[in-house]
């Protein structure tokens, strides 16, 4: 890594209070250039955002001729975007290292120093994820007393908020027992921040329930985050197992971003298997396509509700700022989805109710409940 690029300024933006323009709104950053889609669904996205929710406002980084074309079409964009222009983009080939080295003049890059300037609030990019991370602790840097960012994701399931919260997916493929009892006081915090559950039930992931089974790294997380349950606000609900992800069993499941990982690509991938039989069953005979068609109102109910673009948006959890990252693949619909999720998260100051949640964790007792107010 060159000197130019490896230094950076002392005292970056906290970024977790939120930065309203003169006129009351939130501003969130957005990466325009990195999607599978291009800047045109990033644009149609944030445009539909802005008519439903006369309360955010943008700054968009990309390259600005094409982006100045793109927003003069959509009126609820007027007066509410701002364009950076950034000649590169980081692609999703690109190796993180090259881009932490050489990404100064990306898209990616100008987007998260929006919000270490504290212009912005919340950062949001369709780019590649690795470089994405990357960047981001570097420009954005750790929460005091983080070991560890994670990447926390929404789950469809049968509680009544209609997901639950997992995480670590992918951020790192490591995980001691101080990571997971963080990724548990995170877990906790974004569940009450950015689903409004007061007092979120978490499960640690294992391959059973007895507290006998497990690594470990995860026996010992299991009594930690035991311990730190009563100051922190949640319930712990012990070890849980992969049927218990999509069910009701707890509103948060912690686990180390290899297994999380693999668990949310292998769930992507059972979905569309079962929606591609059903499609194919549908299709089987002249009956079967007239039983498709008394089924079509009840099978778009379930298509809207397991529809990954209404739930789009992996939140990078444990940096002085927020990043929200969307599917690289996402259209117009799933942009929208991950801007009102980012703008959730800044109403609710989240990355300083986390730094206050992960605090609580490291004080003696009797300070904690005064640390632990600050994180509600």
């Amino acid at each position: 890594m060159s000197d130019e690029h490896s230094q950076t300024p002392a005292g970056p933006s906290e970024g977790g209070t939120s930065v309203p323009l003169s006129d009351g709104r939130i501003v969130i950053s957005v990466d325009a250039m990195g999607g599978d889609r291009g800047p045109a669904a990033v644009v149609a996205g944030i445009a539909r955002s802005a008519k439903k929710n006369p309360r955010v406002a943008f700054i968009l980084h990309g390259n600005a001729a094409d982006l100045k074309r793109l927003v003069n079409r959509r009126k609820h964009l007027r007066g509410r975007c701002e364009i950076r222009d950034a000649k590169d983009t980081v692609k999703m080939t690109d190796k993180p290292s090259q881009v932490v080295r050489h990404g100064r003049d990306t898209s990616m890059w100008s987007t998260l120093e929006s919000v270490r300037n504290g212009e912005a609030t919340v950062a949001v990019s369709c780019g590649n994820t690795g470089a994405l991370m990357a960047l981001s602790m570097i420009r954005l840097r750790k929460l005091p007393g983080v070991n560890r960012p994670a990447i926390a994701v929404l789950w469809p399931s049968r509680n009544p908020s209609g997901f639950n919260v997992m995480l670590d997916v992918g951020a790192d493929v490591r995980a001691d027992e101080d990571d997971l009892l963080q990724f548990a006081l995170m877990g906790a915090s974004y569940a009450r921040n950015g689903m409004a559950i007061e007092h979120p039930r978490i499960g640690l992931l294992n391959v059973g329930t007895e507290e006998n089974k497990g690594r470990a790294e995860l026996k010992s997380a299991h009594d930690m985050i035991e311990a730190a349950a009563p100051n922190a606000g949640f319930e712990f609900v012990g070890f849980v197992e992969g049927g218990d992800i999509p069910g009701d069993s707890c509103d948060v499941i912690v686990t180390d971003g290899f297994t999380g990982n693999v668990a949310i690509k292998t769930g992507e991938g059972t979905a569309k298997l079962i929606g591609d039989l059903l499609k194919e069953a549908f299709k089987f005979s002249p009956l079967s396509r007239i039983a498709a068609l008394l089924a079509l109102t009840s099978m778009r109910r379930l298509q809207k509700r397991i529809d990954p673009r209404r739930v789009n948006g992996g939140v990078f959890l444990g940096l002085n700022g927020t990043v929200v990252k969307s599917h690289g693949s996402a259209d117009a619909t799933g942009v929208a989805a991950a801007v009102k999720l980012a703008f959730q998260l800044a109403q609710k100051d989240l990355a300083n109710k986390i730094k206050a949640r992960v605090a609580s964790a490291t004080v003696p007792e009797q300070d904690a409940a005064a640390v632990t107010k600050v994180a509600e």
